[in-house]
């Protein structure tokens, strides 16, 4: 039996550039971190938060797994149920839905699960997909990842993606994107400015880019009214519309009218919330995130629901690096009903990593590792400096509402904004 003789958590944090969303703006630093358990001569790797209070909880899980099968996963969860509690560690930006405690265990779960699976791979010689059952497709595409963003962080000189504060920004950031990475569909982060202004976005991205698909994602920032308007003035450019409005009762008033699919990341975030959702018919694509969905498992057996309801799926991404990106990629080539690009936020990370060989995206898409477990190494010398990072950074607590009212004294965070 080869058990876990020792975890380590590391929390790391990485430069962020000025990205605006519905809740503020990104602060300089991205917070994660990085999971290393030992087993034998073996270390697995997972990524996760690294928010200070769900590091406090990565701390209680990683003190209790000693001795553990690495094939248990069952007994994983039990052990981290157990040593964690019954405890809610909501984030503030809310970009990912309401908090609860059993959303806080699977997200705590998730980072751990990974990194067994990973150990799993290696032990036996094979990539995790054939873990998750098999590969069904050799590439994953991903998709531009666009957002409203300042030229740079108040006090900084600019970044070397400049400014995109209105359609003409916007179109250079996606053909900057596309050059580089070859995407082949595109989503804009929207809920930033009033609605006509990002429909003018949509508008000019389909002139720039007439085949491509696109998205748009204000992040609950309207009314079901302003939804249901601007759903019909983008009828025929979306390929769908992602969280337009809050809650499941406003996401069905606006599915009732739209001509586009909705999707979402915010109001269908556990499994219990899965009935009423296809009850009211709320949403038609799902966006599963192995982070807080409870790994790669749970996000697979999400898939398989879909697939039953008639759903479409796809993946939420939020600020990571090369080991979210490759148990991504794994979870994705093994989910058959997977039926649109996967979201990233790798170009933003401008090639910083914690990993030796990170993943490649190109011609919009990631060849699928075919080597023992996850198939990345860690970079120990990376990892060091990006823990020093995180000592200097002053950063504990992803705050976009609070980083922006430094410089908008009068911002508040609200939803829905219009």
């Amino acid at each position: 039996m080869l058990s876990v003789r020792g975890v380590k958590v590391t929390p790391i944090a990485f430069p962020d550039p000025p990205l605006l969303n519905s809740a503020g703006v990104h602060e300089p630093w991205a917070l994660r971190a990085v999971l290393q358990v030992f087993a034998g001569d073996l270390v697995g790797l997972g990524e996760t938060y690294g928010d200070i209070a769900h590091l406090s909880l990565l701390g209680a899980a990683a003190a209790s797994l000693d001795g553990l099968d690495i094939y248990d996963l069952s007994g994983l969860s039990q052990r981290i149920a157990a040593a964690i509690g019954t405890v809610d560690a909501p984030d503030r930006h809310g970009l990912t839905g309401d908090s609860t405690a059993a959303k806080t265990l699977a997200r705590v779960v998730s980072a751990f699960e990974v990194a067994l699976l990973d150990l799993q791979g290696q032990a036996i010689g094979r990539p995790v997909h054939d873990l998750l059952g098999g590969k069904v497709r050799d590439r994953v595409p991903f998709s531009a990842y666009l957002f409203y963003k300042w030229a740079g962080h108040p006090g900084a000189s600019p970044d070397a993606w400049g400014p995109a504060l209105d359609p003409a920004g916007i179109v250079a950031q996606a053909r900057s994107m596309i050059d580089r990475y070859g995407f082949e569909s595109i989503k804009l982060k929207g809920g930033v400015f009033p609605p006509a202004e990002e429909i003018d976005a949509i508008r000019a991205l389909r002139d720039a880019f007439p085949s491509l698909p696109l998205r748009l994602d204000p992040n609950a920032a309207w009314t079901p009214a302003t939804s249901i308007k601007v759903a019909a003035e983008t009828s025929g450019l979306l390929e769908y519309l992602e969280d337009p409005t809050g809650g499941l009762a406003g996401m069905a008033e606006v599915a009732a009218l739209a001509p586009m699919p909705l999707a979402t990341n915010m109001c269908v975030v556990a499994f219990a919330d899965l009935p009423e959702a296809v009850r009211r018919g709320s949403v038609q694509i799902v966006l599963a995130d192995h982070h807080y969905w409870g790994g790669l498992r749970a996000s697979a057996e999400l898939a398989a629901i879909c697939r039953t309801w008639g759903l479409g799926v796809s993946m939420h991404s939020n600020s990571h690096l090369g080991i979210s990106l490759a148990a991504m990629t794994h979870l994705a080539a093994s989910t058959p009903f997977l039926t649109y690009a996967v979201d990233t936020h790798t170009p933003w990370q401008s090639g910083v990593d914690v990993v030796t060989a990170p993943l490649e995206i190109s011609g919009g898409a990631a060849t699928v590792p075919d080597t023992p477990g996850l198939g990345v190494t860690l970079d120990q010398d990376a990892l060091a400096r990006l823990h020093e990072n995180w000592l200097h950074c002053g950063i504990r607590e992803r705050d976009d509402t609070s980083y922006r009212q430094r410089f908008e004294p009068d911002y508040v965070k609200r939803r829905p904004r219009w």
